[in-house]
């Protein structure tokens, strides 16, 4: 389809949703459908059915953040938000759809954890229904590839990239159009695209609820990345533990080929672009970019030394360009809203929005995008709403197995890449799990080493054999058989494990376990006994 039929299609979609403005919005992504909304939203389109004084259609829409709160049910124009919503509470929507709202199950939408957000990438997830392109394509869906293939040459779009000042929301925090530009740049008979949607930090859960939410934002993403460095091909590595998004994703590529937005001749342009999805069998070493490589080759998935980068020698040996979920997802809307516009967000050195998922100790738990350069406190006091009532905040963890624990003490300071590799955690992909007083710091370390221990791919000998042995380590001092020198051994391990390991499972294994016993060392410390080590039996 040229961009004018495509144009025609969401001029379309958009005169049905003004000619029915009154719609309800009912959230299907995983959390909200683990609890039943998918009946709350059959259920409920059968009453209205039947009730010709509601002129109201409900539909299924995208992830809504108050995840703790689910079934979440949004009624349109009014621009309310109901939680908790459950087959006995239809009756009384409906009805009140006729008279005044449900006061009981109204959701503040003033609260900090609304009001804070800046939703690029989560951006009208309320409103699209994942499984339409056409409605997609009804909220500006598409316009950024329609607008490169017709009017901007590749090197204008790795230029604005570059101006945007997006860092890949991997974890790595690698300047996206350097590395694009690098690609573009590499020799090489084919290139190719790959999506790292191999999600695997305890606790993490943005990239799935996007591609639950947005599938179609990430094949954009992709297809304007393909144009910008000269592939034609592009791969979804995507772990077989999101159903839901693996049945979404070829759904949206099925309906982006029909309407000729992936294939051959896009939009009528010379330009061909074409995505399948691989499955991972959940090894989260494979989220490392050469393992990840090595599993879609159909080999085991482990890393190699580098270089060669995959930007020079990737998947089968042609010049690749790996960019996460997020990443990929912010694409469209820094092509269409201006480079400046994004880069206006964040920092200096960090630009922009970034999602996390607030998991724990917390009272609002879900999804957020906020500002680069907000504070922790901000985040989890204001936003999160603190700890259940009783309970104070004593630290939260974020960047995974691969981050650190930082303290309640320091919850000052800016979230940004910089910031937080100064307190010895990192970004990551974004998960964030708080902890209260009643969380052991020396079983928040053991609990994420065993992690590492068990996802170890065993290639290299510091990670294979020194992640077990500081796992030993801290269940000896757990057991109180522990002494001070231990702490010395664990200290020296993690140094030797994190400068030697072959990649970044290993080389970050050690920093929960760091970070726990430079705040909290004096959990170790009440658990250590003072025999001597020829005694200890």
């Amino acid at each position: 389809m040229t961009p004018e039929a495509l144009q025609e299609v969401a001029k379309a979609e958009q005169d049905a949703l003004a000619k029915q403005p009154q719609r309800i919005g009912v959230c299907t992504a995983a959390g909200c459908l683990s609890c039943k909304s998918g009946d709350v939203l059959k259920n409920l389109q059968t009453a209205l059915d039947r009730r010709a004084d509601v002129p109201y259609k409900a539909v299924g829409v995208g992830c809504m953040g108050l995840c703790a709160r689910g079934p979440l049910v949004s009624v349109e124009p009014q621009g309310l938000l109901y939680e908790n919503i459950t087959t006995a509470d239809i009756p009384a929507l409906v009805d009140s759809l006729a008279a005044k709202p449900m006061k009981e199950k109204q959701s503040d939408l003033g609260m900090p954890f609304f009001k804070r957000q800046i939703k690029v990438v989560l951006d009208q997830f309320d409103k699209i229904q994942p499984e339409r392109l056409e409605s997609y394509l009804a909220h500006g869906g598409y316009e950024a590839l329609m607008n490169c293939v017709a009017h901007r040459s590749p090197g204008d779009i790795l230029d604005m990239v570059k101006r945007s000042g997006l860092r890949g929301r991997g974890g790595g925090g690698y300047p996206t159009g350097l590395k694009w530009e690098t690609v573009a740049k590499a020799r090489g008979d084919r290139k190719f695209v790959i999506c790292n949607a191999d999600e695997g930090d305890p606790g993490a859960f943005m990239d799935r609820s996007v591609l639950e939410c947005a599938p179609h934002r990430i094949l954009e993403g992709m297809a304007i990345a393909g144009y910008a460095i000269g592939a034609s091909a592009g791969y979804l590595y995507v772990r077989a533990e999101y159903p839901l998004a693996v049945q979404r994703l070829k759904l949206a590529i099925r309906q982006a080929e029909k309407f000729g937005l992936l294939g051959d001749h896009i939009c009528g342009s010379s330009f061909s672009f074409k995505v399948e999805i691989r499955l991972g069998a959940g090894a989260f070493v494979c989220g490392e970019e050469t393992a990840l490589i090595a599993s879609i080759e159909g080999r085991r998935g482990q890393p190699r030394p580098r270089p060669p980068y995959p930007a020079e020698k990737g998947l089968w040996g042609f010049p690749t360009l790996i960019n996460n979920v997020e990443t990929f997802a912010n694409i469209p809307a820094i092509l269409v809203k201006t480079p400046e516009w994004f880069a206006s967000m964040g920092t200096e050195q960090s630009k922009g929005t970034k999602v996390f998922a607030l998991a724990g100790k917390i009272q609002n738990t879900g999804l957020i995008e906020v500002p680069m350069g907000i504070s922790l406190r901000e985040i989890v006091l204001e936003m999160g709403g603190g700890a259940p009532e009783g309970h104070t905040i004593k630290a939260v963890q974020t960047g995974g197995p691969s981050g650190g624990c930082i303290p309640a003490e320091h919850f000052d300071i800016s979230v940004d890449y910089e910031s937080l590799r100064k307190m010895g955690s990192i970004m990551g992909s974004g998960g964030m799990i708080v902890m209260d007083e009643t969380s052991s710091m020396v079983d928040v370390a053991r609990f994420f080493m065993e992690f590492c221990k068990s996802e170890s791919c065993g290639k290299c000998v510091p990670c294979r054999v020194g992640t077990p042995q500081l796992y030993e380590l801290i269940e000896r001092i757990r057991a109180r058989r522990g002494t001070r020198r231990d702490i010395a051994r664990m200290e020296s391990l993690c140094e030797m494990v994190r400068t030697t390991s072959l990649c970044g499972l290993g080389q970050t294994a050690p920093n929960p376990l760091l970070s726990t016993l430079k705040y909290f060392r004096h959990e170790y410390e009440e658990l250590l006994v003072d025999e001597p080590e020829e005694t200890r039996t």
